[in-house]
């Protein structure tokens, strides 16, 4: 029998003219819905093998390939909030259906919400990045719509001073604090201090490290432990058997807690995430001559773009060329004094 029905939906299940068996849902517990389905799907089919016509596929075969394909990047969970989004529009549409007009609909309804459109640039990402796959690498389509982004603005690079560090830190408790100032003293991301475990530090050495699976370019990061580092690394012996950070005898995964907003406060700190901290080590580093390149290592970052954010942030390598200009007015005023004296006489 052709129709099968499993659970809430009927299946098809027969032989395509090629020889292969085609097995799927219908998504549809209606009986002549399903019916409908499999007699298009079976003339599809007949279609492609006779004819040499292109096999339509659905969105929901690209999003179920797509995570498959993309299951190891770290941002996965993201992506899958995106399509699960984006399904009310998508949902059983052939992907040769997904036009600009629907994707215009797509982006009209995220903006509706009232997001910033950092955050519909992100949902589109997705989107482009599967229809790019289908077209580049599955072949399923012949070509893909055109996705436009939104205009986002350039954020200025949000860091702490030397003095709103020591007052931050002052005002956390205690295991908030400790983390806060490993992440200052390290630039680790939140998840990596939160995750880090004790088969990850050797003390004798003075050092840390990350496996590819933890960080998120996928690559392992090598993380010198300085002197702060290493005396909050000791402080945690003895609190947690695998954790090193924790709190009354518990690993710890949340951060942005009530204690940590009421610690800004108190610090009278506005506008700054715990992401900010990262920022706030790296900019220190750059104002103290870290040179970009080793800064990039250090911070674990994929490409040379991610630290040029922070290149401003140092000058000391071009002062020589500013100088050049007071220079250059000295010679000329002196020269402009002798040409004067040497008219008088």
């Amino acid at each position: 029998m052709s129709l099968i029905k499993r659970g809430n939906a009927w299946w098809v299940d027969f032989v395509a003219p090629n020889g292969e068996r085609i097995r799927r849902s219908t998504g549809t517990g209606q009986e002549d819905l399903a019916q409908e389905y499999h007699d298009r799907l079976k003339v599809e089919l007949w279609r492609v093998h006779r004819l040499g016509e292109r096999m339509r596929h659905t969105w929901n075969e690209a999003v179920v390939r797509w995570l498959k394909e993309q299951s190891h990047k770290a941002t996965i969970e993201t992506d899958k909030i995106h399509l699960r989004w984006l399904d009310r529009f998508l949902k059983d549409k052939y992907l040769d259906a997904v036009n600009r007009d629907l994707i215009d609909k797509i982006t009209d309804a995220k903006i509706a919400e009232g997001v910033s459109n950092a955050t519909v640039n992100r949902l589109l990402e997705v989107l482009r990045a599967i229809l790019r796959r289908c077209v580049n690498e599955w072949e399923w389509l012949d070509r893909a719509p055109f996705i436009k982004m939104l205009k986002e603005p350039t954020r200025r690079i949000r860091y702490l001073t030397q003095n709103e560090a020591q007052r931050l830190i002052a005002a956390l408790p205690e295991h908030l604090a400790d983390m806060a100032a490993f992440s200052l003293a390290t630039g680790l991301r939140r998840a990596n201090v939160t995750g880090l475990q004790w088969s990850q530090i050797d003390l004798t050495r003075r050092l840390a490290w990350i496996h590819p699976d933890q960080a998120k370019a996928r690559k392992a990061i090598a993380v010198p432990l300085n002197a702060e580092a290493v005396l909050l690394i000791r402080k945690q012996i003895g609190k947690h058997p695998h954790f090193v950070f924790s709190y009354k005898g518990k690993p710890i995964f949340q951060v942005s807690t009530k204690a940590w907003y009421k610690g800004l406060k108190t610090a009278g700190i506005e506008d700054f995430r715990w992401h900010d901290l990262r920022h706030t080590w790296a900019s220190w580093h750059v104002q103290n001559g870290t040179p970009l390149f080793a800064l990039q290592e250090l911070g674990g970052w994929e490409s040379p773009e991610m630290v040029r954010r922070y290149a401003h942030m140092s000058a000391d390598h071009l002062a020589p060329y500013a100088d050049r200009l007071c220079e250059l007015r000295v010679v000329s005023g002196t020269n402009h004094d002798t040409i004067v004296a040497q008219s008088q006489k």
